[in-house]
């Protein structure tokens, strides 16, 4: 493996712009077009995305490997991206295959560019970001509501600029229902005063209301399936037609260190002429409700200082959100040692066997 570009990922850098080691929802499926070069910065750093002539996606580092020209400027070749600066072919798994100007020059054939392995899934392209990138990706196990045929839901996707704790954390605080969003058509109801508690599972952690239940935003659910991810049910008045509680899996990808892109897919379960009837009710009434629910989260957010966790004054409520930052602390501390660990064993040098006669 030749040396591929990665910046330099310590600790602060990790917990402020993403950890490594997992998978990230990168954008919906529908921003990358066949024939497009979609540039965007994900995790601190700049990618592209492009569809290969089979429809199939990939994701190769912004930076081609003879220059560091912006591949986002180069041309689509099919199942290729040529630099536009000097005419360097990196293939879907970030391979230079061609150098037009000299051909059978030493980098081709070499993997030179970093190329996240890439799935589709429920409407959103997924990529691993590992540590290592000579590693085999995470099993990917998608939320059960999107891989249940008795669910229907829709996709919804913002950039906010806030940083993606804030996004994650703001899922982990139910009680912010009850207030910021008191005048939604589905948090309107239940106590201003709660006590919570953490309940584990089997996949993450659930917290909860204590001496409330199916009547607000009163219980959400973090889950760590090779992608980190949240569900949360809310309960749904008649008025608002077929399929129960409303429920909503969310996802957070880091863009940078000041803003983040947040995926919410809603779903209900429904089934046969109920389910034409939901998702008609929910494109013609609904989604807007819950746009501007959504909108209300990123005002508040987005007037948020960056380091508005720095001078806090925490209390009971806020076990989920305590609990996560403890999470996302330790691990990107035991990341950032092993990132020095490994740069250390390669800068070491090499023991030579000494033989005795």
């Amino acid at each position: 493996m030749a040396n591929l570009y990665t910046p330099e990922l310590n600790e602060e850098f990790l917990y402020t712009n993403g950890l490594r080691d997992r998978w990230y929802a990168i954008c919906p499926s529908h921003f990358v077009e066949r024939g497009e070069i979609k540039r965007l910065r994900r995790l601190g750093q700049d990618w592209i995305l492009f569809r290969k002539s089979n429809g199939d996606v990939s994701m190769l580092e912004d930076r081609c490997p003879h220059r560091g020209a912006p591949l986002s400027q180069g041309t689509h070749l099919g199942d290729r991206v040529g630099c536009k600066y000097h005419g360097v072919q990196v293939d879907g798994e970030g391979t230079v295959v061609s150098v037009p100007g000299m051909p059978g020059c030493s980098i081709e054939g070499q993997r030179l560019v970093s190329a996240p392995v890439v799935r589709e899934h429920s409407g959103a392209i997924m990529a691993w970001f590992g540590l290592n990138p000579d590693d085999e990706p995470a099993e990917l196990i998608m939320p059960d509501p999107l891989m249940d045929e008795e669910i229907s839901s829709f996709l919804c996707y913002a950039e906010w600029d806030s940083n993606w704790r804030f996004g994650l954390e703001n899922l982990l605080d139910p009680m912010h229902g009850t207030f910021l969003h008191h005048e939604s058509h589905s948090m309107a109801e239940g106590d201003t005063q709660a006590k919570f508690q953490i309940r584990e599972s089997d996949r993450g952690f659930f917290f909860e209301k204590t001496d409330q239940k199916g009547v607000n935003f009163d219980w959400v659910e973090l889950c760590h399936t090779g992608v980190d991810w949240v569900d949360l049910s809310i309960p749904y008045p008649k008025s608002a037609g077929p399929g129960g509680a409303f429920g909503i899996v969310g996802m957070v990808v880091p863009i940078d260190d000041k803003s983040c892109g947040v995926f919410f897919w809603r779903y209900r379960r429904v089934s046969g002429w109920l389910r034409d009837t939901w998702r008609f009710l929910y494109k013609t009434t609904l989604e807007p409700r819950h746009w501007h629910v959504l909108e209300q989260d990123r005002v508040m957010l987005e007037a948020m200082a960056p380091d508005a966790d720095a001078a806090e004054n925490l209390y009971q409520h806020d076990l989920g959100v305590m609990r996560l930052r403890r999470l996302f602390k330790k691990q990107a501390k035991t990341q950032a040692r092993t990132i020095i660990a490994a740069r250390e064993e390669k800068r070491a040098p090499k023991k030579v066997p000494v033989s005795v006669s």
